[in-house]
């Protein structure tokens, strides 16, 4: 008799964790096992690769009021929501007014400790369900299972969390995932008394369909195909993490050193506006470009020469492992948990942070041909899938 697995996501819209889904969907055993999905919103652009034998709960109206806008729920049927939303925006401030450093992890703790205890449950019960992304209320207090896994996709140092919040959340859990082994290392740290819950399954990559989407042709004014100029490319949120903001400065000291360079970033997000004053401010217009949101990115991670991702802090880049398996010269800033994400001098490199000490890494590399294609040649021999962490998944559910 199949078991009945749960999985539980914010919405499809484009990112590292969605993409990951995406390879977990594709890689899962289904004569085995019945996935439902059950989303807070039917939106994004990864909604089309949801695999077919996926089941997509139907839409409950009531789990769309985490992020729209509150004056809209407020003259809905769902007005109770938009009041638990004031009521969250207030704790924010008053969290803050107290001295406490607010950031947007905590905003949405607040935010769900107001509107899931007023969520209605989700009905049925399953063998395993789990929380792919974000806080893990609605899987302790409104999913019926035998057990339960909250899934963590970044450096937890960095979120400065509310930890009675988190501690009643996981209370409520069996597991709880990192994607690594440094990322385990930074959430027990802060929670130590939560050890014997902890796992490490990494993030599960489709490498036949990235290769198959590689294949298309890109057809975008913006990137230019020019054999004189090297192509570097990033991918991410526009957030503070991915440390965009710093890429002009970082791409006109490498042209000061006298190579043609053109850096393309992949991305959307709240900073967009930041990034691009950020790009103006170093006359960097022609050289640092902005490609917005793409749904297939892996036709530009195959054209680039280099890929690097610049960020501040990471838990287990998707991009960097997707970049691999398209045997792609990788270049990582030194963040905390950057040893976990490749091995330094084999499958990529890693840089300073400061945006000197990282021009001058990604300047290395772009000069040293030899070595771009040692770590081409090492990516090729090395299986980036992780197909076998589906094992300990399953291995849960016979347990």
């Amino acid at each position: 008799m199949k078991k009945d697995i749960l999985i539980i996501m914010p919405s499809m819209f484009i990112g590292g964790a969605e993409r990951s889904l995406i390879g977990l969907l594709d890689s899962i055993d289904y004569m085995k096992y019945n996935v439902d999905l059950f989303l807070n919103r039917h939106e994004g652009e990864f909604m089309s690769l949801i695999p077919n034998k996926v089941n997509l709960l139907p839409k409950i109206d009531e789990y769309t009021t985490f992020d729209r806008p509150i004056k809209d729920i407020l003259f809905s049927k769902n007005f109770k929501y938009g009041i638990a939303r004031l009521k969250a925006k207030l704790d924010v401030r008053k969290n803050i007014k107290s001295g406490n450093e607010g950031n947007v992890w905590s905003s949405m703790q607040f935010i769900s400790n107001r509107i899931v205890p007023l969520l209605p449950e989700i009905d049925k019960e399953y063998d395993l369900a789990i929380n792919f992304l974000g806080i893990s209320d609605i899987l302790g207090q409104k999913v019926k299972a035998k057990k339960k896994l909250a899934w963590v996709h970044t450096d937890y140092s960095k979120l400065i969390p509310i930890k009675k919040f988190d501690i009643d959340t996981y209370s409520k859990v069996d597991y709880i995932v990192n994607v690594s082994e440094i990322c385990e290392k930074q959430f027990l740290n802060i929670y130590p008394m939560l050890k014997n819950k902890s796992l490490i399954i990494e993030n599960v990559l489709a490498e036949k369909f990235i290769i198959y989407q590689s294949e298309q042709e890109i057809d975008d004014n913006n990137f230019i195909k020019n054999e004189d100029e090297i192509k570097l490319l990033s991918i991410g949120r526009f957030t503070d993490a991915k440390n965009f903001d710093n890429v002009p400065k970082i791409c006109k000291h490498i042209l000061q050193k006298g190579i043609n360079v053109k850096w393309y970033i992949i991305g959307y997000g709240t900073d967009e506006a930041f990034i691009k004053n950020k790009i103006e401010q170093e006359n960097m217009q022609d050289n640092v470009i902005l490609l917005g949101k793409k749904e297939n990115p892996y036709p530009y991670i195959k054209a680039c020469d280099i890929y690097v991702q610049p960020s501040r802090y990471e838990g287990k880049s998707v991009s960097v492992r997707e970049a691999q398996i398209l045997n792609k010269p990788v270049i990582i800033t030194n963040f905390e948990t950057s040893k976990s994400q490749l091995t330094d001098g084999f499958d990529g490199i890693i840089v300073p942070m400061d945006n000197d000490g990282c021009a001058e890494g990604i300047y290395e590399v772009i000069k040293d041909k030899e070595l771009q294609q040692r770590l081409i040649d090492n990516t090729k021999m090395t299986d980036y899938t992780n197909k076998q962490e589906l094992e300990k998944i399953y291995a849960l559910l016979e347990d």
